[in-house]
């Protein structure tokens, strides 16, 4: 017989027949005549009651089903006469996959912190509250690329391991297969990185841009989806050292293009979890964040705000606020400033644009100001930035120039200054970190808590 999820058995609407259930034991109870048992397969966050009537089970045969033990039960699907569920099992047989000893098991029928729960990671997803979460981080992956492919975007896959640094921010992991306790040597001393895999250098990618750009310059939109790596020794709630990134890069795209695309596909992820995850969002916004899903739905019905960072810069100046960070034109925003554009100025999403060159990466496209490039970085409530991006520097004399100004390696992004050469052609393009948008979408407030499995400094567990 085939086995149902219970997400499919909780909507029934007919009853009366014999089903076969299997899942993980939430709780068990009952009395001399009757045992419950509450069962959870991970497909929702409701669990299916099992009704056991002691006179066909013996009560010896339940000793080892508690909670964290894993079942299968066989019976009949019928309406439930207990409040809070239309059905319920009645078994027939029990049969026990795998014990779980009631001493030792971590997760009792208790609360736990979220702290306690980072610890033991391998065994969070079966609780209800990461059981959602990692639901809705799939339903997002799936918008993700649905969103991509119905506007004509091509999935495009760039290296995890790199020669270059997008960013130039120098906060890389290198990659080598060189014995650290035997390194070769060149004749002045440097590391002979000839003889390590690649010949050369290499690092994990901190971003797919670059190539996602020469993507964009031949198949005319692209975008990426995977894994970025950054060495930064941050113990933030906002930052890890291994993250998921979407960047999308569109020939032919200017600044204002680029702004009304972010704008349109945040919306429709928003959209996608409220019509798609209601039950996992609803349950959030009851245990973890009580705004949540009116957060959500006023970010889908608000038209975000375009914004000169120059013009943010006065408002923040003249908003009399005492920011932790003081503020003026030639800073990079940090999130107080951004939350208090988003939250407490406009009270809508913000997309912040025309920054400073000199705090902006070598790629973006220079204002005729020749101070300031087209860049933009979208604002949220709770979040801060959720995107950044800008339309690309596409003349070979200028982005060179950048390069050299920046003292970058011209002959490492030889490749990438080629296509300045041969076609060269406006485009733009963002990247938006994907546990950036889970943390919005689940009302999490520790970045920690909507990846599996998170590396941070001094953590590489499970």
């Amino acid at each position: 017989m085939k086995t149902q999820r219970i997400a499919e058995i909780l909507k029934s609407t007919t009853t009366d027949y014999d089903i076969t259930v299997k899942g993980w034991v939430r709780t068990k109870r009952g009395n001399k005549n009757v045992a419950f048992i509450a069962l959870n397969d991970g497909s929702c966050v409701g669990n299916i009651q099992v009704v056991v009537d002691l006179q066909k089970i013996q009560e010896e045969e339940l000793k080892a089903v508690t909670t964290g033990s894993c079942i299968r039960v066989d019976g009949k699907l019928v309406k439930s006469l207990g409040a809070g569920q239309g059905v319920e099992v009645q078994a027939e047989k029990i049969e026990v996959y795998g014990t779980a000893d009631p001493d030792t098991y971590p997760l009792q029928k208790k609360g736990h912190s979220l702290e306690f729960l980072r610890d033991i990671a391998y065994l969070r997803p079966r609780t209800n509250t990461f059981g959602a979460v990692f639901r809705i981080r799939h339903a997002m992956a799936y918008a993700i690329h649905k969103y991509f492919n119905d506007h004509g975007f091509y999935y495009w896959h760039t290296p995890l391991i790199t020669g270059s640094d997008c960013e130039g921010a120098g906060a890389m992991f290198n990659v080598t297969t060189m014995d650290l306790n035997n390194l070769p040597r060149t004749e002045d001393g440097q590391i002979d990185y000839s003889q390590d895999f690649y010949g050369k250098p290499c690092n994990l990618t901190v971003s797919g841009q670059l190539e996602g750009e020469l993507g964009a310059l031949a198949l005319g939109q692209i975008y990426t989806f995977g894994p970025t790596f950054r060495a930064e020794n941050s113990n933030t709630p906002r930052h890890l050292s291994e993250f998921w990134m979407i960047e999308p890069e569109m020939a032919f795209y200017e600044l204002e293009e680029n702004m009304e695309l972010a704008e349109d596909f945040l919306k429709y992820l928003i959209r996608y979890a409220l019509e798609n995850c209601r039950e996992d969002l609803e349950f959030m916004n009851k245990m973890w964040d009580k705004e949540l899903i009116e957060r959500l739905e006023f970010v889908i019905k608000n038209d975000f705000v375009r914004l000169d960072y120059t013009e943010g810069i006065e408002i923040l100046k003249a908003s009399g606020r005492k920011f932790e960070f003081p503020c003026d034109w030639g800073c990079d925003l940090q999130s107080e400033h951004e939350r208090y554009l988003v939250e407490e100025h406009f009270k809508r999403p913000v997309i912040l644009i025309n920054y400073p060159k000199d705090i902006k990466a070598f790629y973006m496209k220079q204002n005729e100001d020749g101070k300031t490039v087209r860049a933009m970085d979208v604002l949220f409530p709770k979040i801060g930035e959720i995107i950044g991006g800008s339309e690309r520097e596409a003349d070979y004399g200028k982005l060179t120039a950048r390069v050299k100004e920046l003292q970058m390696s011209e002959a490492e992004l030889w490749w990438y200054l080629d296509t300045r050469r041969w076609g060269s052609a406006p485009h733009s393009g963002f990247g938006l970190g994907f546990e950036r948008l889970l943390l919005f979408v689940t009302g999490m407030a520790n970045i920690r808590d909507v990846i599996p499995f998170p590396r941070t400094p001094n953590n590489a567990e499970f």
